[in-house]
């Protein structure tokens, strides 16, 4: 497979120093770097997910005309929280 490059960035040396001091052992700040872009495209990628998700479900609730309260949710959320808690 052919590679490919992500074009230089210039920073502030404070970023830079603040970077390398949370380096792993072994790592560089190259893959440090691409880690970093590969886990905000990760997380880019489940928000853009998530907000469609709400948006289809918004649509579905317009049109059947059920809704549920946020006291509902939240509660059953809060259920959830403590089984998930009892069963450590």
């Amino acid at each position: 497979m052919k590679t490919a490059t992500i074009p230089s960035l210039r920073v502030e040396p404070e970023l830079r120093e603040a970077a390398e001091k949370v380096l792993q052992e072994g790592e560089t700040l190259s893959s440090f770097v691409e880690a970093s872009i590969r886990e905000s495209i990760a997380r880019r990628q489940m928000q853009t997910e998530f907000l469609a998700c709400g948006l289809a479900s918004r649509d579905r609730a317009r049109e059947t005309g059920r809704y549920t309260q946020a006291d509902d949710v939240v509660a059953r959320l809060d259920r959830m929280l403590a089984e998930a808690k009892a069963g450590r």
